[in-house]
Order: C-alpha cells, then sequence, then structure tokens
C-alpha cells in the first residue's frame, strides 16, 4: 500500500458508497480537488459535504492518520486549511493548529480488493511494459490523448533543460542553440566528448573564422586532440600548423583525443566525420540559430542542414587512412534527428520564453511533419502494437517509456490507471 494507489482511488472515485467519515457522520464528495505535484496538501480547492455542512478547501492522504505528526504537519501553516485527512488505516485522531479536529475517511474496505490486486501485478511485473499483455483493450482515441499529454510533458522538460543553458550562457540563444547542436552531433555514442568540445571551444571564436572554413576545421579538430605529432597527410599537417597558431592566440587547451569512440561505429558516424560536417554548417551559416528560427517551415529547415564535408573526407573517414569515394553529405536521418532533438527543442524554449506561440507552434509542425525515428524504445513500443505515426508520437513515446513505463508510474499513466480498473468498473 503507498499513498499513490490511494490518491488514484480518491481521484477517480472509486470508492464504495455512501461514504462517513470515522466519527459516524456522511460524507459527500462533490469535486474531489486539483491534484498537487509540488509541496503542500495532495489536492487543492476541493469541495465536499459532511453532515449538513459544505465544506471548501484541501484534502490530505497518508497510509496511516499518525503520518500527520510524523510529518509534521500538525505545525506547518500550509496544512492549517485541510477539510479532509483521507487515510488507509486510522490509528490515531488528528488535530489542526488551533487543536480542532480534522475529519477522516478511512479507506480500508472501502474499495474493490482487485484494484489492488491488479495494481501489485503491474508493479511487480518483469515485462517491458506491466500492461503489455492487455493494451488490446485501450481505445484510440484514449493512446491519442495520452501521447499528446507526454509530448507537452517532454518538451516541458527539455524546456527547463535549455532555459538553464541559457542562464548559464548569459542569456545567448546562438550560444544555447551551438552547445544542443554539438551534442546532438555526438548521436549518443560521442555526446558526452561533443559537449566537452562545445565548453572548450566557445562559438565566439569559431564565428571570427566562419568565412574560412579550413580556420574552423583546424579549431575543431584541434581543440578536439585529433591532430596529434602523429598526423601524416599533408591536409591534417595544414590543419595542425593552424591550429598551433590559433591555440596559442585564443588559449586553448585541448582535449584528450581518447575521450573520442570509434569502436563498433560505422564508419559515416566516426566524429572526424561528424566534426567535419559541423565545421561545413558553421562555415557556411555562422550565426545559425538566427537562420533557424526565421526559417518559414520544415523544408527551409532541412536545407539549412543540408551540408557536406570538405573534400579531404571524400576520400577519408579518420585521417591518413584512404577510404572509398563517397561525399561525406549530412544524411536524411542525421538531419531528422538534429531537427527532433536540437532545432524543435530550442524553438519550443524560445518560444516559452518570448512567449510568442508562433516558434513552439512552429516546433510542433517540425515534429508532426517528420517519421518517427527508428530505435530500440520504438520498435519495442511497435512490436507491442503500439504505433508511432510521427516523430511527434515517437517523441511522446520515449517520455512514456522513460518516465512511466520504467519506473512503474502505472497510476499516474491514462492507460495503466484504465487496465488497473476491473472490467465492470472500465467507461473508456
Amino acid at each position: 500500500m503507498n499513498e499513490i494507489f490511494l490518491i488514484y482511488l480518491w481521484e477517480n472515485k472509486l470508492l464504495s458508497f455512501p461514504l462517513e467519515t470515522t466519527d459516524g457522520q456522511t460524507l459527500e464528495v462533490l469535486y474531489p480537488g486539483i491534484r498537487n505535484l509540488d509541496s503542500g496538501p495532495d489536492f487543492f480547492n476541493a469541495r465536499i459535504r459532511i453532515g449538513s455542512t459544505l465544506w471548501a478547501g484541501n484534502i490530505e492522504m497518508h497510509i496511516n492518520s499518525s503520518d500527520w505528526y510524523r510529518h509534521r504537519h500538525n505545525s506547518d501553516a500550509a496544512y492549517q486549511n485541510i477539510i479532509l485527512h483521507v487515510v488507509f488505516a486510522h490509528d490515531k485522531e488528528v488535530f489542526s493548529n488551533n487543536l480542532q479536529p480534522i475529519p477522516t475517511l478511512e479507506l480500508a474496505g472501502r474499495f474493490d480488493d482487485t484494484l489492488l490486486l491488479n495494481y501489485r501485478r503491474f508493479t511487480e511485473s518483469r515485462k517491458w511494459m506491466a500492461c503489455e499483455a492487455h493494451l488490446h483493450h485501450v481505445q484510440r482515441f484514449t493512446w491519442l490523448s495520452w501521447l499528446d499529454r507526454m509530448i507537452v510533458e517532454r518538451l516541458e522538460d527539455k524546456t527547463e533543460l535549455t532555459l538553464n543553458l541559457f542562464e548559464k550562457t548569459k542569456h545567448n540563444w546562438e550560444d544555447v542553440f551551438y552547445s544542443r547542436l554539438m551534442q546532438n552531433f555526438g548521436f549518443n555514442t560521442n555526446e558526452p566528448a561533443f559537449m566537452l568540445l562545445a565548453s572548450k571551444l566557445p562559438l565566439n571564436i569559431l564565428l571570427k573564422h566562419a568565412d574560412k572554413l579550413f580556420q574552423v576545421e583546424a579549431l575543431l579538430f584541434g581543440q578536439a586532440g585529433l591532430l596529434d605529432e602523429h598526423v601524416q597527410d599533408d591536409y591534417p599537417k595544414m590543419l595542425k600548423k593552424e591550429f598551433e597558431f590559433l591555440s596559442v592566440k585564443y588559449g586553448l587547451q585541448p582535449m584528450k583525443k581518447e575521450l573520442w569512440k570509434f569502436m563498433r561505429m560505422r564508419p559515416v558516424n566516426f566524429p572526424t566525420v561528424r566534426l567535419a560536417q559541423l565545421a561545413g554548417l558553421i562555415s557556411r551559416h555562422g550565426q545559425m540559430f538566427a537562420k533557424f528560427i526565421h526559417a518559414p517551415n520544415t523544408d527551409s529547415i532541412k536545407e539549412l542542414l543540408d551540408i557536406s564535408a570538405s573534400v579531404y573526407w571524400n576520400n577519408h573517414y579518420r585521417f591518413d587512412v584512404p577510404g572509398d569515394h563517397k561525399p561525406k553529405q549530412l544524411g536524411d536521418e542525421s538531419i531528422n534527428l538534429i531537427l527532433i532533438n536540437s532545432v524543435s527543442q530550442v524553438l519550443f524554449a524560445y518560444g516559452k520564453y518570448m512567449n510568442e506561440e508562433q516558434h513552439q507552434d512552429k516546433a510542433m509542425m517540425i515534429l508532426e511533419s517528420m517519421p518517427p525515428e527508428n530505435n530500440a524504445v520504438i520498435k519495442s513500443f511497435s512490436e507491442r502494437g503500439v504505433q508511432a505515426v510521427n516523430a511527434l508520437q515517437s517523441q511522446a513515446l520515449l517520455h512514456l517509456r522513460n518516465h512511466y513505463c520504467k519506473p512503474r508510474r502505472c497510476l499516474e499513466c491514462r492507460v495503466g490507471q484504465l487496465l488497473i480498473r476491473p472490467a465492470n468498473s472500465k467507461n473508456d
């Protein structure tokens, strides 16, 4: 038994009626209140009738009545307006700050035991999704409405992270976008190294040389620690010499090259190729965020990302190691991931901060117009009959998996709430 289960019963009115308080008075729940996810009472602005008296105020929930004192609510001003104490077991009388008894509702024996049995089966399940055997009972409208909620939650979480970065960059959106773009170019495996590189090579230095691709490459590869004394080809030797001059000019201290990962990766995803592509992007666009924010639609944004690495990389994936002849253009899948994980998230955060809904709408439009991601999580949902039709829904499913399915927050998930109920009590 836990408080989440009691909240689920209360919020969804899954109690045996009629109700009465522990002192024998009749209790009618007119409105259960608004769930509070922060500190303070569990529900705000509830309306109940005890006997013939109508009450409006807050509701607090505990496993045992005595938890009121164990949590020191008796001396907390935030709990002065409690009109009802809802508990599983009433083991002690509870009084307010002015020593008035607080009406109490005991839930033990007042709900269908099947609810608790189903809940325990879900939370103790070792399956990838606790509810996967029952998903065929969930109507499509329920899924769509819940995924809408999930994408909003995900974008709000990403907005918080982006605005924290905005504070660290001293309110510079170009720096924010550069940092997020660098992180994205790591494509998971090299994400930590790219993030470190972003912190060690400020955008303003790169922008001073954006009109010379060779110098942008020298700065990126040199600061990444990939231009050591062992390079043999003329091109990396020239980059090395250029970086030696620029590093003294700007006081740069290169990373350790061992931080970069090449093992078990497709050559096209090698960090050397990604850095060369990033250099092309910076050299072409300079202040990138300004151009992305004003691009009218998804296609025009994709055009901004239509770049290739410099000529040397047509025949290489690493320095000094010749490879097959192939221009190293940023591919469609990579462009899509950048749009999903960098462009749309920064646009949404910018719209939130500026209170300009058109930028938030553009971020949603980008996600809705793109195909769903092709990763292990989305494939697993698909195998269980939950299909994402676009990137908006695949992002929502990622949030669902990480924040609800994995931690078994089934009672806080709309799908889980419905499936935990006994069959004869489901209305959806």
